[in-house]
């Protein structure tokens, strides 16, 4: 691989920033794909992104015209296959000969593509609280999630935007609009503290999410890689999610991980969408014995 440190590669005409940490460990190297759509990798380097680097290369990157990367000219120039090619060739650009692609939440999808499109270019294969195929039921179990955690005002509003004749997802698009910093913590994590960490790094980045990427894969209606495709992949397999995941749910991973022939399940009973960040030392464990076979 080149230089450990940051780079700044052009890859499909686009600046995409990444960087190359533990270059001379043993495992890996993992190539972390954040989810967002449009999010960046600026806490998990910060947080399970060191556990990681003890026994394992790690190659970070933000994907198009998201976090530190420039952004397409094009409003609609994104789309799976898109960062799909992005990720072969920052992996070509890095000098990685395989990777190991770790995705989580929207990042998932993109991983589980990549390893379709690219089966020789992966050893293994690590996915992350994938998303629901079905649109309507994606929007279905948030809206479970915020009902849940909702209290005091916001109990009131999501219970009237609940009570509407709109479809699930716009629901659940008025409910992400009203939600306040509390709401959204408390629907995404189990740990305040963990919140309050995550809160304060979003912070300190100073990086904002435009969701422009996210309109765009609205637009073309591709979010997920079919289900049904999920069967060709041959790589080993670690999917991976918390038990109280409010934004994916958990029955997603379980469908993929029935899915991949040689996939095996891992579910962190006290964490919500962010194990990496709620368990951190059983997050790292669970990825380096995985590895390590």
């Amino acid at each position: 691989m080149i230089a450990e440190g940051e780079h700044r590669v052009v890859v499909n005409g686009i600046e995409h920033w990444c960087r190359v940490a533990a270059s001379d460990r043993r495992l890996g190297p993992l190539v972390i794909i954040h989810g967002g759509p449009g999010g960046n990798n600026y806490a998990f380097e910060r947080t399970i992104g060191s556990l990681l680097e003890d026994f394992a290369s790690v190659i970070y990157y933000d994907q198009r015209g998201s976090g530190r990367s420039a952004a397409p000219a094009d409003e609609n120039a994104y789309s799976i296959e898109l960062l799909v090619e992005d990720l072969e060739k920052l992996r070509a650009a890095v000098e990685a000969p395989v990777v190991t692609p770790l995705g989580y939440s929207f990042g998932a999808e993109i991983a589980m593509a990549y390893a379709l499109a690219y089966p020789d270019a992966i050893n293994a294969l690590i996915v992350q609280a994938p998303i629901e195929e079905d649109p309507a039921v994606a929007a279905n179990v948030q809206l479970d999630g915020f009902r849940a955690v909702a209290r005091d005002r916001t109990k009131g509003v999501i219970e009237r935007i609940l009570s509407s004749i709109a479809v699930a997802e716009d629901k659940a698009g008025s409910v992400w609009a009203e939600a306040d910093t509390d709401l959204v913590d408390r629907f995404l994590f189990q740990d305040p503290i963990a919140a309050r960490s995550n809160r304060e790094l979003w912070r300190r980045s100073g990086l904002v999410n435009t969701g422009a990427m996210d309109r765009a894969l609205r637009r073309s209606g591709e979010r997920v890689v079919p289900r049904a495709r999920l069967g060709a992949i041959a790589a080993p397999t670690l999917v991976l999610v918390g038990r109280h995941d409010r934004n994916c749910g958990v029955r997603p991973s379980e469908e993929v991980a029935r899915r991949i022939p040689r996939a095996e399940l891992r579910i962190f009973e006290e964490s919500a969408h962010f194990p990496d960040i709620e368990e951190p030392a059983a997050y790292a464990w669970a990825v380096r014995e995985f590895l390590a076979r």
